[in-house]
Parts: structure tokens; sequence; C-alpha cells
């Protein structure tokens, strides 16, 4: 009994201070509003839309669009105003179905709080009445017990005991008010207000209680406040099959009560958030079962559903038809999962952000494939591509090279007209303008570098690299191989797609291009020209134009299908990708800090050529030099002041590093960074004392791209050239040497930086793997075990002879290498 009086006064305490604690909120509130309308009237300004005093009629629109169209892109949910978020029990309850999952509920609360604080009228519908009853009842029935009884039960006895006292309806009417004290304090950590409001199928059947709901929900938007709405459990009866009328849906459970509301209250956006990724074909865990990025009313048919969730009474089944019921009626929906704990601090913003997380719902139906159907074509036509003969893809780049020449006025229109778009929008910087424009004789140095990638296509694919005889009539061998499918996003760089696509034929791998919208007539132009090359060999797909509102973190989420992600364009293009890429690797370098050290030994007439070919030639290039480091004997002669005056001719901003700065009296202005990349008319300068000291400053604000050293002195140079740690180390020769093109590959995918696969301009060579192939005749590894009656050969025949020409070789007695070799 004292503990049941203990118990008691303790609620009672706590109920008198929420009590309180509300009155006092509210009395806050009202103060501030008060003083944020005298403010407004003292500045002439009209009072805030969301105060106490305002209310939006029924006909009133919030101002997110005109509500009646769902929108038609993921992307266009950026735009919604008025959005709804369905909370399935699965996501409010713990795994025990007994209580609250009050981290995953804090997170959302979160969420609809920032989004709330944006401007936008969030709508909760909640479950978890039940749960949270259930679990207040059981503690109750254990305080009713004597301590003796506490003492010896246990969680299972507890989960059995009692069924009528668990009833649901007793459970949700135990179980509402905690509920919504748990997120009234939740929401007033955010400065948040909130109102309740339980509802059943009699408030939408009676036009008058539907009214007055609809009517207080408008008011509680009006005034900034977040509705949480649940179904009235306690009193509500049980949902009547096939109980829906023409036109409307009945409310059997929070799916339906969601649709509802969100159609009456003209919401841009429903939410519905369970406990699986969203919709799947086939029931999530079985074969085949792949997850429906964008549902179209239309395929309903399609789809086979599972059994419903642990806790919750309406299924995938129930989540559709509501969501199409509320598509329908003007409404988009997205369904989420809202369980799983790397997502779920980020399910709802990264929804209205329009990132691809769940089922969108659409009712316009793209005319063509989806990106996930453009990849798998590309697979599959990639692998004929790559089992074709060599001769052929070779065939097809040259007739890419004819077809670019025949058409090269077609190609030029095009890409005047994107350049006249691109300047009468004023959006792009001159350097980007220049990468844009293509002109007739770089339309020429195209259509060579093409040509040198249809003669080097002739020994790629299916190359021997390595033959090995194991034993008697057991051969390995070592191939180059096709990577996949390549994926390259670039921006405003036109001329990469035709040089891009040569290499991926080359190397028969299917390919996804991804342009910038300023390359937009440009590229169709161009992938029409490829893919009337590829037709000659039936492969026309192989490369695959992405011209879809798919945003980028979308594209590198397709782990499943690609298998290398190229970044072609500036570094916060390819910064971008690293970060947003999920699985896939990435080829390319974030910054080019490419250096030019001028030693104490160098060449005048060499530094001043050097110096100006790779600042000045093309500032914009990854390899332009950023930093010119300057051995400290120069500094007062000749040299020095001839550099100075060629670097000022030509309009470059000199930064003095650190050094410099210190060691002049009139020096030019400090630089802010020796991590700068300037792309621009504009480097750094700093002086070292010798050739060691340049090659610590390198390896310490370098980005391992090009790097220069400008001398005289043979064994200063072989001793640069050895110890620098770059992808691309030269000496008396400019930095805009690091290109494919001159390099003798043709053309390049980019500029690699990494120390895996590939480094330096990435040409034909970087897109190929290897496979291993082993020819026997019955054999079996545990014959050559310790006691297994044949030996191991290790015969290197050479990749270019045939196995069957070779001799024998000594027979070798380490038995295990064998093993490992064929692992």
């Amino acid at each position: 009994m004292a503990i049941m009086a203990a118990h008691h006064h303790y609620k009672v305490d706590a109920l008198t201070a929420t009590i309180l604690y509300a009155k006092k909120s509210e009395l806050i509130y009202l103060k501030v509003s008060m003083l944020l309308r005298r403010l407004c009237s003292r500045i002439q300004l009209k009072a805030p839309k969301h105060s106490w005093k305002t209310t939006r009629t029924l006909s009133q629109e919030p101002q997110g669009r005109p509500h009646g169209i769902p929108y038609a892109h993921r992307s266009e949910l950026r735009h919604a105003k008025r959005i709804v978020v369905k909370l399935g029990s699965a996501v409010v309850t713990r795994g025990d179905e007994c209580g609250l999952a009050l981290g995953r509920l804090a997170s959302i609360v979160e969420q609809v709080a920032v989004l709330q604080n944006q401007g936008r009228e969030m709508v909760i519908v909640t479950s978890g009445a039940v749960a949270f009853g259930k679990q207040r009842l059981r503690h109750e029935i254990l305080l009713s017990q004597s301590v003796r009884q506490a003492l010896h039960s246990v969680h299972s006895q507890l989960k059995d005991m009692s069924l009528p006292v668990l009833e649901a309806r007793a459970c949700a009417a135990a179980g509402q008010s905690g509920l919504m004290a748990l997120y009234e304090a939740m929401f007033t950590q955010y400065s948040t207000c909130i109102a309740q409001v339980l509802v059943t199928n009699l408030d939408f059947c009676d036009d008058q209680k539907r009214k007055n709901l609809n009517s207080t929900l408008q008011e509680l938007l009006g005034m900034n406040i977040v509705p949480i709405i649940n179904t009235n459990d306690a009193v509500v009866p049980p949902p009547e099959p096939n109980s829906d009328l023409q036109g409307v849906i009945s409310i059997k459970d929070n799916d339906s009560l969601a649709a509802r509301l969100a159609v009456e209250m003209k919401a841009h956006l429903l939410i519905v958030l369970s406990d699986v990724e969203g919709l799947y074909n086939s029931p999530p865990g079985t074969d085949d079962a792949k997850l429906i990025d964008t549902f179209y009313p239309g395929d309903q048919q399609s789809i086979t559903y599972g059994t419903k969730s642990r806790v919750g009474i309406g299924g995938m089944e129930a989540k559709v038809t509501s969501s199409i019921w509320a598509l329908q009626g003007g409404t988009s929906v997205v369904i989420a999962n809202g369980t799983h704990p790397k997502v779920t601090g980020h399910v709802i913003t990264d929804i209205v952000d329009g990132k691809k997380v769940g089922t969108f719902f659409s009712e316009t139906k793209p005319a063509g494939p989806t990106v996930e159907q453009q990849t798998e074509i590309a697979r599959k036509m990639g692998r004929k591509l790559a089992s074709l003969h060599s001769k052929q893809r070779s065939e097809i780049i040259s007739h890419l090279a004819d077809l670019m020449t025949e058409r090269k006025e077609e190609i030029l229109s095009a890409n005047k007209l994107d350049l006249d778009l691109a300047v009468n929008a004023g959006q792009l910087p001159p350097a980007m303008l220049k990468r844009l424009r293509l002109s007739p004789s770089k339309l020429n140095s195209l259509t060579v570098g093409l040509r040198q990638i249809a003669a080097a296509a002739l020994d790629s694919v299916g190359r021997v690299l390595r033959r090995t005889r194991l034993a008697h009539k057991l051969e390995l061998e070592q191939i180059s191989v096709p990577i996949g499918v390549l994926l390259v996003i670039f921006e405003a760089r036109p001329d990469c797609l035709p040089q891009v696509s040569a290499l991926a034929i080359a190397s028969g791998n299917a390919l996804l291009l991804k342009g910038g919208k300023e390359v937009t007539n440009t590229t169709r132009v161009l992938h029409q020209l490829i893919q009337e090359a590829l037709s000659m060999h039936v492969v026309r797909e192989a490369v695959q134009l992405v011209s879809s509102r798919e945003q980028v973190e979308d594209l590198c989420r397709l782990d499943k299908v690609v298998d290398l992600i190229i970044p072609h364009g500036s570094s916060r293009l390819v910064r971008e990708i690293q970060r947003a890429a999920k699985g896939i690797p990435v080829l390319g370098h974030p910054d080019g800090i490419c250096h030019v050290y001028v030693d104490a030994e160098a060449s005048m007439d060499k530094v001043i050529k050097i110096v100006r070919d790779s600042k000045c030639d093309y500032p914009a290039a990854c390899n332009a030099m950023e930093t010119l480091l300057i051995h400290r004997d120069i500094l007062r002669t000749p040299l020095f002041g001839q550099i100075i005056d060629t670097l000022h001719t030509e309009r470059v901003k000199i930064n003095a590093g650190p050094e410099l700065a210190s060691y002049l009296t009139f020096s030019p202005s400090k630089a802010q960074s020796m991590h700068t990349e300037y792309g621009d008319l504009e480097c750094c300068m700093e002086v070292v004392d010798d050739m060691q000291e340049a090659v610590e400053h390198i390896h310490k604000y370098g980005t391992s791209h090009t790097d220069v050293i400008i001398t005289e002195n043979e064994d200063t140079a072989e001793r640069f050239l050895h110890q620098l740690d770059s992808a691309c180390v030269f000496w008396n020769a400019s930095s805009r040497f690091a290109d494919g093109y001159c390099f003798g590959l043709g053309a390049e995918v980019g500029i690699s930086t990494a120390r895996v696969h590939v480094r330096g301009p990435v040409g034909l060579e970087g897109l190929l793997t290897t496979k291993w192939l082993l020819r026997g005749d019955g054999h079996v590894a545990t014959n050559f075990a310790e006691r297994g009656t044949m030996k191991d050969l290790y015969d290197n025949l050479g990749p270019g002879q045939a196995a069957e020409q070779q001799s024998p070789s000594a027979i070798t007695t380490t038995a295990n290498c064998c093993a490992l070799a064929m692992m």
C-alpha cells in the first residue's frame, strides 16, 4: 500500500507540474505574440502570418502550389508547403512491442520541427498509444501485486497475464495522454507548439463534423502549431471490410486516416514511414525482390504483397491503396523506412530535399526508361560490346571519327545554341564558357584523338598479360577485361563526351553519361552520332545519356549496377561526388595544386617559357601551375625580376607565401592559404632553401597531381623525379603536358591522384581490369597436397607464346603454393 500511495502521489505531482508548465508556456507564447504585433505596428509592417488572431479559411491555399495536381518528379518535393507525416506503429514502438522507441521518435520530432521552422506546415498522424498504454498498464499490474509477487515476477509472466486488462481499447485510453505528453516535451525543445486531435471514421462521414475538423486543423496551422492526429482507439469500432464508398476512403487504420486527412487538408506531400525501405515488387527478403523507386498507379497489378508489420494493422497493401487514393486526390506520396538507424535522423528532410529515399508515387510516367533501367540495358549491351572482336570495336570508333567530321556544322550549330543560352543566362564564369565552346580546330583534334584510340583498341580487351603452366595440362592465363559499367558525370565539357565514349568502346565498357544542363544541345547531337556508330555492330545502347532529373547524389547511389564513377569537371564537382558515392570507387582528383620549382641552376630561357606556359596557357585547367617555388639564391638575381615581369605582363596576380613575405621589404599580398587552387590568372609564390625543401613543401601542400623542376643539374633533377610522390613529375617541361592526348593516349577520362589501380592521365589501359583463366584436365587441388600424387610446375610461358609449344621445366616441391595460386 505504501508503494501504491507513493506512486500515485508522484503521478499527481507530475500532473500538477505538467499543467503549470503548460499554462506558463501558453502565457509566454501570448506575451511574445503581443510583443511582435506591437513591434510590427510601430515599424508599419503587417502582423506576423502565424499569430493567435490569424485564421486561414478552407478556401485559402498554402503558398506551396495550387492543389489538385501532385508533383511529377522527386526534385519538386522541396517546394511542398503543407506536409503530412504518418508514423506507423513499427516506427513509434520498440522491438519488444512494449513502450516507445524514444531515440527514433526524438530524431523524427527534430526533423519535423526543423521543417516547421522553415515556414512549412507540418501535420503528424501517429500511432503508439496502444503500445505506450500497454507499458503503463503492465506497470500498474506490477504495483498492485504484493512485494513478494513483484520480486518473483518476470517479464515473460507479465506479458502473458490478464489479457482482458490489456485489451487494445483500454491500452489506447491509458497511453494516449502519455504519448502526447512525450510529444509535448520533445517539441518544446524546438520552441514548437503542438495540439492533439482524435478522430474516428464517423467524423468524416458527418458533413458538419468534417467541416469542424477542417476548421480546427486550419486554425492550428494558421497559428504555427503542429497538429498531432490519431484515431480515437478507445471508442473506435472495428473496421468493416469492403466499406469504402464511391470516391472516398474509410478510416480503417492510420494509413487510410493519413491519406484522408492529406486530401481533406489539401496537403502537398504525404510521407508514410514504416519498417520497410519502401514498396517492393515482391515481399522483401524473397529472391529477386526489388525496391521500386517510383511507383505508378497502373503498375499495381505487378506487385506481390507480403505479411503485415509486426505491430501494424494495415500492411503494405493498405499503404499502397491509401497512397494511390491520396495521389488521385492531388497529394504526392512517399513510403519510406522510419526505423533504419543510419537514416532515421534525416529520412524526412531527405525526402523533402528530393533525394531518392523510399518509393515515390507519381501519376506522370516518363516516356523513356528510368536510370536504373538505362543502367541495366547498358550493362547487357556492354557485355555484348566486350564480346566483339577488337577489330570491330576499332571500326566503331573510326566510324565515329568520320561522323564527327561529316556532321561538323551540325555539332557547331548545337554548341552555339548552348553558348548563346549560357551567355544570356550570365551564370557561367569565363573559364567555364571557354570549356563549353567547341571550334573547328578543337573538333579536328578530337577526331585525331579518336583515331589514336581506334588503333589502340586493336590490342586491348582479352590481351594475355601472363601465361603459366602450373602442372601437366593445367595452364593459367591472366587477361585484360573491361571494368563493367562506367558512370561519367561532366559539366561544361562537351568534348569529353566523344573522348570518354571512344575509350569506353575500345575497352568494352558500358557507359552512362550525365552532362550539365549547359551542354544539353551539344551532348544530344554528339550522343546521336555515338549511337549511330555503335549501330554498325548492333550495340547501339551500350552508351546511355542520362537526361532525366536525377540528382548527382542519386546517381552515386547506384552501387548495385555501376562499377566506377568518373567525375569530369571542377574540384567542387569531384569532391561532391566523392562524398556522395556509396560503395562505388571514384576515379579522379578533388584538387590540382600543381607546383613548379625553379632551382638555383635553372636556365633563364627555360624558366620563363615553362612558367608562362604552366600558368597562362589555360589557367582554369587542373594541370595549371598554382604555386611557384623559388630557390633562395635566385631572389637577388635578374632571373627573379624577369619572372615577376613576365607574370605581371600576363596579368597574373601574385600572392606571397609566408617565407617570401618575411624576406621582402615590399611584397605582394600575402597568400591566405598554401592549399589554394586558384584556377585563374593568379598564383602563389614561395621561397625554399634547396630541392629537398621544395620536395617537402610539395608533399605538405600539394595534391599529388603534377609537379615540375626546372634545373640544369641532372643529379638534382633525378633526385626530384624519384623522391617526389606525385602522379606526374616533370623535368624542364610545362605542367600542361599532364594530359592524355599529350601522353599519346588519344584521350583521357580524367587524371587520377589515387594510389590504387591507376595514376595520372587515365586512358584506355586505366579502364581495364583483369581476370584469370585456368584450363585443366580433371585436376583437383588434393592431388597437389603434401601426400598427393602430382607435383607443381611453374613454367612462365610468356604472354605471347602458345602454351603447347613450351617444354616442361624443373619440378618444384612447394605443394601449397599451387593451392594459393588457384584461390
